[in-house]
């Protein structure tokens, strides 16, 4: 269920944001996923990109920027 044709979407900037602060907040890249869950948010990987994603329906926002990697 890879659907990744977002063609480069851009992530807006309160959501671009939360993913910023929880990252700077969290131990490991377990942690930081653990926490987006919380907001709402999931990260998966799709052909060598991470794509952040919509909880529960999946829903694709677009590609992480790669200062987040």
């Amino acid at each position: 269920m890879t659907h990744a044709d977002i063609g480069g979407a851009m992530i807006d900037a309160p959501t671009l944001d939360i993913l910023r602060r929880e990252k700077n907040n969290s131990l490991s890249p377990r942690e930081w996923k653990f926490r987006l869950a919380g907001y709402g948010y999931a990260i998966k990987d799709v052909a060598g990109k991470q794509v952040v994603t919509k909880l529960p329906q999946g829903i694709e926002l677009g590609f992480l920027p790669t200062q987040f990697h």
